[in-house]
């Protein structure tokens, strides 16, 4: 019995497949990029399965708009653009976007390193998803996607006040909740060190 081996394809070859409308030049790039995209939708949409309908929804509008990829830029971060385009939209027919909610504010900075040193980047990421939906899409616009409170005003229909606004507001909760942790994780560790 022989090895095979899987040939790389390379993604210029899975986009000229996919514009030929060539299914598994789509099951491709629906393997290669699934995961990444599912992400990007789950930093908008909470829950996995409309995280899913989303990402599966994106991909039908990528394999729709491939023609209008004109190989200028990163084809990843296009499929990115569409993929955060159709969580937004999503979220604008669904959630309310004006949840706002009052924050106590910190007297002081939290150790961010204590918090770091102690969580994984995955419970820290929980923490942006716990903040209300306005205030996790504009962070997450902002700080994880890049944009331009200019560019987010244009996204959300809002401002660019109210989008410099929430953003203020989603740093001051997470800033909350760091020190929320921080003050657990003293209160551990001086428990352990007692026992």
């Amino acid at each position: 019995m022989g090895l095979k081996i899987k040939k790389s394809v390379s993604i210029d070859d899975i986009i000229k497949g996919c514009r030929r409308g060539n299914s598994r030049a789509q099951a491709e790039l629906f393997e290669r990029f699934s995961a990444r995209l599912l992400g990007v939708c789950r930093r908008y949409v909470g829950d996995l399965a409309e995280a899913e309908d989303i990402m599966i929804g994106g991909f039908m509008k990528i394999f729709d708009k491939i023609n209008q990829f004109k190989g200028e830029g990163s084809f990843e971060g296009w499929m990115i653009r569409i993929i955060v385009n159709e969580s937004l939209t999503y979220i604008r027919k669904n959630k309310s976007m004006s949840v706002e909610v009052s924050i106590e504010k910190a007297d002081r900075e939290p150790d961010y390193d204590v918090v770091y040193n102690n969580y994984d980047s995955d419970k820290l990421l929980k923490l942006v998803d716990e903040l209300p939906i306005g205030y996790r899409t504009v962070f997450n616009l902002y700080v994880l996607e890049g944009y331009a409170h200019k560019e987010i005003a244009e996204l959300l229909g809002i401002s660019t006040n109210a989008s410099k606004s929430q953003l203020s507001r989603a740093r001051a909760q997470l800033r909350h909740k760091v020190l929320m942790l921080e003050k657990t994780l003293k209160k551990e560790n001086h428990g352990k060190k007692q026992s």
